[in-house]
């Protein structure tokens, strides 16, 4: 690490995608309020992380990294919370038990507040407006008060992400993950799908395992991963005066962690090696993601690896690849090529959703399922062929019944997008959905063992 690095070396950097705060006064002083707020993640927690996914590099072990788009203040509530935390754990189920690999549980969560836009300008109307930013900046209602960027909103935020950490926790290691209800994991709308009678079937599956191992004296009471689960938050270290201010020196290491979260990932927008993120992300000892979009080029990629993960460290950095599905097949195999001749360790990821956002008929941003699968498909396919491990994936995806993203076994048409369109940004899976898309990746992680 440079050992001129401080959690504010990034001021001297180009820092893109940030919000124009008028009263700096009040972003100072919002920001010495957050220096004194409590970690909503400890360093310990950070270094087992980092040791989960440094399994992943080898391919013994997968990351499933998923949640939210963007968190919403209005929509905050515990039963979102759970159905997602729930759909998460099913997925991780489904992979692990047919794959038999331990899956890393990654949640989109817990301070995933802040969004880049193409544009900084919205217009509606002949109107125009700051664009949307997410609620830790503005608010998404279209008029100009609302599209004030607020400093004081980082506190809010920081307050929703210490509320659904505290929940996430207390479902992680309270019981609710105890592999002994798995029966009761079902959703309503999931129970009367063709995904929800495929995973009753490895449920009973499951059950009919944990009857023996307990009669061997094998149970949730001796065993703690029978009752409880290691369950991480994530988010896109896009705001950097929140990043930094929640950024310290861990007593017992010496060394720098951001513990607003386990992990942070650096966009396919600000990625740019002498900019101000990667400045701030070589400071950190948390693992760190870097979005790998359609414009990558393979040499300022390792550049990029090398200078945020000098040591070469296991489990320090998770590339996200989001080619999209018309493209993936033309760029990732020379990224990945690249790669194999520099060993460099890292944790590759598949990111099928934001690179194949489409408009539909109906005007919604929308994303076509089969699309996500064929990207899927194609990320494994050029693993094995490269002879390299496809170690995660990374979804946008919700608990609830929405209709943001046609396709899959539920056929959301283009019609149907209307009737439960909610988010704040870009569409999601919803759980059938993203029970469906657990089911294909299983197939196809079981296949490159």
């Amino acid at each position: 690490m440079n050992q001129k690095w401080t959690p504010e070396s990034w001021k001297k950097k180009t820092a893109l995608h940030q919000p124009n705060y008028l009263d700096e006064k009040k972003l100072d002083k919002t920001v010495k309020k957050m220096k004194k707020l409590p970690p909503l993640v400890f360093a310990g927690e950070v270094r087992n992380l980092k040791k989960e996914l440094s399994k992943c590099v080898d391919g013994k072990g997968f990351l499933l990294q998923a949640g939210d788009c963007a968190e919403s203040f209005a929509e905050f509530h515990p039963n979102y919370i759970r159905d997602t935390f729930r759909v998460i754990m099913q997925m991780a189920v489904i992979l692990s038990f047919a794959a038999g690999v331990p899956v890393v549980k990654v949640g989109r969560l817990a301070g995933q507040f802040a969004k880049p836009r193409s544009s900084p300008i919205e217009e509606k109307n002949g109107k125009s407006l700051p664009s949307y930013l997410g609620d830790m900046i503005n608010s998404i209602n279209f008029d100009e008060k609302s599209r004030v960027h607020d400093p004081e909103r980082m506190i809010q935020a920081y307050n929703q992400a210490a509320s659904t950490q505290n929940l996430l926790r207390a479902f992680a290691y309270g019981g609710y993950a105890d592999l002994s209800t798995i029966q009761n994991w079902n959703l309503d709308f999931v129970k009367k799908s063709k995904q929800g009678s495929n995973f009753k079937l490895i449920a009973d599956r499951i059950s009919e395992c944990l009857n023996f191992i307990n009669a061997c004296g094998i149970n949730n009471t001796n065993v703690r991963q029978l009752y409880e689960t290691n369950f991480f938050i994530s988010h896109e270290a896009l705001l950097l005066p929140y990043e930094s201010a929640f950024t310290r020196i861990d007593s017992t290491t010496g060394k720098w962690y951001d513990v607003s979260t386990h992990m942070v990932w650096i966009g396919d927008r600000t990625r740019q090696l002498n900019g101000a993120h990667v400045e701030f992300c070589k400071g950190i000892s948390n693992p760190i993601g870097i979005k790998v979009g359609p414009t990558a080029k393979p040499a300022e990629i390792v550049e990029l690896v090398k200078a945020i993960n000098p040591e070469n460290e296991k489990g320090k950095i998770v590339l996200i690849v989001r080619m999209g599905a018309k493209k993936i097949n033309q760029l990732f195999p020379t990224i990945l090529k690249q790669f194999k001749k520099s060993n460099l360790n890292v944790v590759w990821s598949c990111d099928p959703m934001h690179a194949n956002i489409e408009k539909s008929k109906s005007g919604y941003k929308t994303r076509n399922f089969k699309n996500i699968v064929s990207e899927v498909k194609s990320f494994f396919k050029i693993h094995k062929e490269v002879g390299t491990y496809a170690g995660g994936i990374h979804l946008e995806m919700t608990g609830q019944n929405v209709t943001e993203c046609i396709g899959g076994l539920q056929k959301i048409s283009d019609k149907d997008l209307g009737s439960r369109y909610h988010t704040h940004c870009d569409p999601r899976l919803n759980a059938s959905q993203s029970i469906e898309l657990a089911f294909l990746m299983a197939t196809n992680l079981k296949k490159s063992k």
